[in-house]
């Protein structure tokens, strides 16, 4: 039996507005079991998953359809176009538009990018953005820079971005995102906090963030959840994912 409070479940308000589930995960190119990764991920019933590691590589469009389609929902954008993060989604979701962004290379160090998004759910409008940001701490708070301005420059009043930050909460990265955005974890706590690693849970390198106006109902790793079990966790990746609640107001 569940020990953890269920989320609420994916719903358009009457007033227009949406509650939304969006989970964000690593999924380190789907080099471990895929199956067990469905199954989290469709456990999870997200209407939108932030997806980073996508495949790059050999049929990376046909591997990342495949994930998409065994967790019942379909790819959306990114995947080697954007370096690595993606965006899938529910049938629910009304697409606006996609954009994948490639940022600045460093000499000697992996290309990064956004997979960006804009849907509607109901009255509601949600930009989206998928990142996962560098292991080098100048260029990853660069990114970060880059990340709020993007998010800025989508024309929409309300967004959610999430990804691998390779940070912790207390570093200088993290805080510049956090002072701009909401976090949702902090914001509403619920589940398990740490992400990484899935065999001895001990940091937050993971978020998801919000802008203003955005309602968190609740965020953090989706632990004694039916569907999700610790078997599956353990063996779909390297990382643990983060679920959000979100409730996005309608559009005025």
């Amino acid at each position: 039996m569940a020990t953890t409070p269920l989320l609420p479940d994916s719903r358009t308000e009457p007033d227009g507005s949406a509650v939304v589930r969006v989970l964000s995960y690593n999924i380190r190119s789907m080099r471990d079991d895929t199956d067990a990764l469905a199954r989290v991920i469709g456990a999870c019933a997200p209407d939108l998953v932030l997806v980073q590691e996508a495949p790059r590589f050999f049929r990376w469009r046909k591997k990342l359809a495949r994930l998409a389609s065994a967790s019942g929902l379909v790819t959306l954008s990114g995947g080697a176009t954007a370096a690595g993060p993606a965006v899938l989604c529910s049938l629910r979701a009304t697409v606006e538009r996609t954009e994948d962004v490639l940022l600045p290379l460093t000499p000697g160090l992996h290309r990064r990018g956004f997979a960006t998004v804009v849907v509607r759910f109901g009255g509601a409008r949600l930009g989206v953005l998928s990142c996962h940001l560098s292991l080098a701490k100048d260029e990853r708070y660069a990114q970060g820079g880059m990340l709020l301005d993007r998010l800025a420059g989508m024309g929409v009043e309300h967004a959610v971005a999430g990804g691998d930050v390779n940070e912790r909460p207390d570093g200088r990265t993290f805080r510049r995102l956090g002072d701009s955005l909401t976090d949702c974890w902090a914001a509403a706590p619920w589940g398990g906090e740490y992400t990484s690693t899935p065999t001895e849970p001990h940091q937050r390198i993971d978020a998801l963030f919000a802008t203003e106006g955005v309602e968190v109902l609740g965020c953090g790793v989706p632990l004694d959840q039916p569907g999700v079990s610790e078997a599956d966790l353990r063996a779909a990746t390297d990382h643990l994912p983060v679920l959000a609640a979100l409730r996005v107001p309608a559009v005025a």
